[in-house]
């Protein structure tokens, strides 16, 4: 991708780049400064230096963002192994043969100073411009249930819950979708709305062709906005 330099909310300008190998360990760095910011660690799955590496050496793309010479945030995407065990495709119902049509939405990591400028949904949006689409239509992620701000993110991308089960061993997650050539919420016939606390109604309704694709909250407690053709 080429260099883009951009103005944040708060008035500093940045610039973003693709990364490579040579930023390895600002990217390392930077993703130790986070994780220490953090509170609590329930939805945080960082990568190690081995899976950075497998995307800066091609199998993805990340791109970072740059104020006054720091790393102060990256995003990436990841291209799976299309026989990897529990491949997101096969969770979202994607064919086999359509497996390696497949792409990752992968970490994103935002310095604490730079939180409250829509940085990762803004890389976010710069990353799937840059997704090659004679290669890729589907874009997947898995999140969990009440990690609102990642959520938030997903759905800004147009992002759609297409599964709700349990991942990397025994964790339960969201796996979302986005079809770069179709878009479900374009039409929907049917909604209807469950409390983001209720699993097993949310799955019944997924396994039925429904799809998650908003949120809000009532009365204190979260709810999803679902949709069918």
């Amino acid at each position: 991708m080429n260099p883009l330099q951009l103005v944040l909310k708060n008035q500093k300008e940045i610039d973003v780049i693709q990364l490579a190998v040579s930023h390895l360990d600002e990217i390392l760095v930077l993703q130790q400064k986070v994780i220490a910011s953090l509170t609590t660690d329930a939805f945080l799955q960082p990568l190690t230096k081995e899976e950075f590496l497998y995307i800066l050496n091609g199998k993805g793309m990340m791109i970072g963002a740059y104020c006054e010479g720091q790393l102060i945030a990256f995003r990436a995407m990841l291209e799976p192994k299309v026989d990897e065990e529990g491949h997101l495709g096969i969770d979202a119902g994607v064919p086999t043969a359509g497996l390696s049509a497949v792409i990752y939405s992968e970490i994103s990591n935002v310095h604490s100073q730079f939180r409250g400028n829509n940085l990762q949904v803004l890389l976010g949006e710069i990353l799937i411009r840059e997704v090659n689409r004679q290669r890729f239509r589907y874009v997947c992620t898995t999140v969990a249930p009440f990690n609102i701000a990642s959520l938030k993110d997903k759905f800004a991308h147009g992002m759609e819950i297409v599964a709700l089960k349990v991942k990397y061993g025994d964790l339960l997650r969201y796996v979302l979708m986005k079809d770069l050539v179709q878009n479900l919420q374009e039409n929907p016939t049917q909604s209807y709305e469950i409390l983001m606390s209720d699993t097993a109604q949310q799955q019944r309704y997924l396994q039925d062709g429904w799809r998650g694709t908003a949120m809000k909250q009532i009365e204190n407690q979260w709810v999803v906005h679902f949709v069918k053709k």
